[in-house]
């Protein structure tokens, strides 16, 4: 129970240093961050591997970069969808 629990702040923690480092307003405040926390940890797996200090069972610093480049891309994708209307 508890390790859910931590895994879930931590996705919820991870999203919110992700997109202010990015800059970008995310939608959907703690649910989106939370989104983009386990959407991020798993991009910055896949492209950084697993290395680092683990919390929640996140590798920490993957996932914030992960969670970063994802955020980013949600920004450029969100820009183009408001110019093109």
């Amino acid at each position: 129970m508890w390790a859910i629990i931590i895994t879930i702040v931590m996705a919820i923690i991870i999203g919110i240093i992700g997109d202010a480092l990015v800059g970008h307003e995310m939608p959907g405040g703690i649910l989106g961050a939370m989104i983009a926390g386990f959407v991020g940890a798993w991009v910055g797996a896949w492209l950084f591997g697993d290395w680092g200090p683990h919390l929640g069972n996140f590798a920490v610093i993957p996932a914030i970069l992960g969670t970063a480049i994802f955020v980013f891309l949600l920004g450029l994708i969100s820009r183009l969808f408001t110019r093109s209307t």
